[in-house]
């Protein structure tokens, strides 16, 4: 239904807009801290659970590109988004192109706020230097002036 109603252009545009809440909502669960409690727990899972089923499950939640699979089916399951193919076919190929977009946007994401968090800590750091010289500089200062 889906794929037959649309254009290609359309279907590619679709791609990259459901692409962006998949990789909003696997980013968000995997690493923000509004989920570290539950995250923390899922790792402690997916290490010490005594069977492969249960690890697996747990892991699914630690990791973005795994977990952007689940919000990827939910996604096509809400949108009923089909790509090339109006069957079945539409829905496996739409399902791995939206977890690639998805991928690269949260890939992008990472970078860039790598990218912040490194230009934070050399800002920090040059304001602990400052900190620091005009310290030395109040001490020499006061020295100077008791002499």
């Amino acid at each position: 239904m889906y794929a037959s109603l649309m254009e290609l252009s359309d279907q590619v545009a679709h791609l990259f807009l459901l692409a962006i809440p998949i990789a909003c909502i696997s980013w968000t669960i995997t690493h923000e801290e509004v989920f570290r409690e539950p995250r923390d727990f899922c790792v402690e899972k997916s290490k010490s659970s005594n069977s492969l089923p249960k690890r697996k499950f747990f892991y699914l939640f630690t990791c973005e590109y795994c977990f952007s699979h689940y919000v990827a089916v939910f996604f096509l399951i809400l949108t009923k988004y089909h790509l090339l193919y109006p069957d079945w076919k539409g829905y496996l190929i739409a399902g791995f192109a939206l977890v690639w977009i998805a991928n690269i946007y949260m890939s992008l994401f990472g970078f860039m706020r790598a990218g912040l968090k490194l230009e934070k800590l050399d800002a920090d750091f040059g304001e602990i230097k400052l900190k620091a010289t005009k310290s030395q500089e109040a001490k020499m200062n006061s020295t100077q002036s008791i002499h």
